[in-house]
């Protein structure tokens, strides 16, 4: 059941997206499978009709010119048969493209869609990637050939039927004989069809560790560290390594595939010649006219051919099957992160702000809980700073905060409601960040803001204002095409931007959304001291009618902050303001003293 639902499945996929170019590749399969038949037929009647025009047998001269010109009507039939023939297999492929084209790129984008329906923990599991990988490389194409060899099967079918009929007139033996020659070559294709799967799917996480190492020597990100540290050799090294392993095991499957293969092939090609030994004995004896022979000599071919690639259709449909299972298996993965139903409006504007109650949470797969009965508060109006070091759980906050996880225990309240009450899309257009590892797009710096909030016109004033606010607006109108200048060299060859501008860009970004919280992780780390100024000025303005959070891992900058928080090992070990926690001389002062370097590393513990 299963199966005929992944193929039924894949034709009603196919049929959907290309319905006209569908019909038009079935339409000339048919047509495809007929003419043969008629071709054949004329080469029949050709050959007798030389043979008795040779032999004498027509008699006089004005019957032997009707003979002959009978003949030639024969062979223009067969020409025009010949000529619609190629006709038919040209439009065949003209379509077969055009429908191939059409269903790959509406797969590629049904993956794409999938991808970004997802949650964010399927982004952090390797068997999901695992998935992703075995889905992109087989879906795109996957569904169209199993409409390709429905139709090559309907095709070679049509043929297939009318040339065993013509084999049971000979003799009903010859068409079992030829039909049971081909069994044993689709048993082959079958078998290796599931090794190849099972394979494929073992082998999944090697093929991506190639493409990573691939990724690591041939990439601009890498590029500088590669050669620094003189990393190219190894790289390459080991990714020669992983595809000798992969080739090797490769080439072994294929090994005791093509010796079965052989196998079969001889049986097939000795069924058939013992056949056409038959045939040509039965010419001999008489029973036969030459043309006949020539007809039953093609025919035997023929139908060997067809029922081999019919079988051998079948046998793809049962391969393409279990590559259907992946995509199958990808397209039904569900979020975990369910959606209200019926859900609150976001309160506009804040007037509470954002409570963190007991909040405990383990990543999926993780013995060990990035936060432990969490408890704390974002005011609106108020600027709230998060420090703390490495893995303490400040960014694991915030992925809870834009509910990209849910909390194993506990809630985050907004306005005293609860993140799951809201829907997903209003929360997150009203939550603007910018988080430590922001993306650098490949586009236009216009498009690098805009992408803020997309509800907004490209050329809204606000774009504008959101660069100035960032201190980004002189720096983009001083580039060749201003805001329409490409920027990064992934598509084009657009303007590189510095570390330090790249971030303004980002914080531009950040401020172009009127969103009611503003989280800002470590969002002036590479900004020199004037822009740091200015960019924390902004923000201070921006706590007006906002709930913001600034995370940093430089004490020197939490000033601006009204209150701080000091988390360590996924706990809120002390809040209060800056001159407040330096009097208490606890782990802030600490911390604070140790990045001034007014006490040494070790001291204090």
């Amino acid at each position: 059941m299963r199966s005929r639902f992944r193929i039924g499945r894949a034709v009603k996929l196919v049929w959907s997206v290309a319905p006209f170019w569908t019909l038009v590749t079935g339409l000339l399969a048919v047509v495809q499978g007929f003419l043969p038949l008629v071709s054949l037929y004329l080469l029949k009647l050709i050959v007798d009709s030389v043979t008795a025009l040779v032999s004498g047998s027509s008699g006089a001269a004005s019957s032997t010119s009707a003979s002959l010109r009978e003949v030639w009507g024969l062979i223009i039939a067969a020409g025009a048969v010949a000529v619609a023939t190629t006709g038919a297999r040209l439009l065949s492929g003209l379509a077969a493209e055009a429908l191939s084209l059409r269903v790959s790129d509406h797969v590629t984008d049904l993956l794409h869609a999938k991808s970004i329906e997802v949650d964010l923990e399927y982004y952090e599991n390797p068997t999901y990637f695992d998935l992703l990988h075995r889905a992109q490389a087989e879906a795109p194409y996957r569904p169209v050939q199993v409409v390709n060899d429905l139709i090559l099967s309907l095709q070679t079918l049509v043929s297939l039927v009318g040339v065993m009929g013509l084999l049971i007139s000979l003799n009903w033996l010859v068409a079992v004989v030829v039909a049971v020659a081909a069994l044993p070559g689709v048993f082959v294709r079958a078998r290796h069809s599931g090794r190849l799967f099972r394979w494929l799917n073992e082998r999944a996480r090697p093929e991506r560790l190639s493409e990573y190492l691939n990724w690591l020597i041939t990439s601009r990100d890498a590029a500088k560290e590669v050669r620094l540290l003189n990393l190219g050799e190894m790289l390459r090294r080991r990714h020669r390594d992983v595809r000798a392993q992969l080739r090797h095991e490769r080439l072994k499957l294929t090994r005791r595939r093509s010796t079965a293969e052989a196998g079969a092939e001889a049986v097939a090609l000795i069924a058939v010649f013992a056949v056409l030994g038959y045939v040509a004995t039965l010419t001999v004896n008489g029973s036969l006219t030459l043309g006949a022979m020539v007809m039953y000599f093609s025919a035997v071919q023929m139908g060997s051919s067809s029922l081999r690639s019919v079988l051998n259709g079948l046998a793809s449909l049962h391969e393409h099957n279990l590559f259907l299972a992946t995509f199958e298996e990808f397209v039904q993965l569900e979020p975990s992160l369910t959606a209200p139903e019926h859900p609150e409006p976001f309160p506009r504007p804040l007037t509470k702000g954002v409570r963190f109650e007991g909040v405990t949470f383990a990543y999926p797969g993780s013995g060990r809980q990035a936060l432990s009965h969490t408890d704390l508060t974002l005011e609106a109006n108020r600027v709230t700073a998060l420090v703390g070091p490495n893995g303490c759980g400040k960014t694991t906050l915030v992925k809870l905060l834009c509910r990209l996880y849910d909390p194993d225990a506990g809630g985050v309240l907004v306005d005293g409601r609860d993140l799951r009450a809201f829907d997903v899309l209003d929360l997150r257009r009203n939550i603007s960040v910018v988080f430590q590892d922001y993306v650098q797009y490949a586009l236009s710096a216009r498009d690098n803001i805009w992408v803020g909030d997309t509800r907004l016109d490209p050329h809204d004033p606000r774009v504008t204002a959101a660069a100035q606010a960032a201190g980004a607006h002189d720096l983009i109108t001083g580039l060749p095409a201003g805001y329409d200048t490409i920027l990064g060299r992934w598509v084009e060859d657009g303007e590189e931007f510095s570390t330090g501008e790249w971030q303004r860009m980002a914080l531009a970004r950040a401020f172009l959304p009127e969103a009611g919280i503003l989280v800002l992780d470590e969002p002036t780390a590479s900004l020199d001291p004037d822009a740091e100024a200015a960019a924390f000025a902004e923000i201070r303005r921006l706590a007006e009618g906002r709930a913001v959070l600034l995370i940093t891992h430089r004490y020197s900058t939490v000033g601006v902050a009204d209150h701080i928080y000091v988390m360590d090992e996924g706990r809120v070990v002390e809040s209060g303001a800056h001159a407040e926690l330096l009097a208490s001389g606890g782990f802030y002062a600490r911390m604070v003293r140790l990045q001034a370097g007014l006490e040494p590393a070790g001291e204090g513990e």
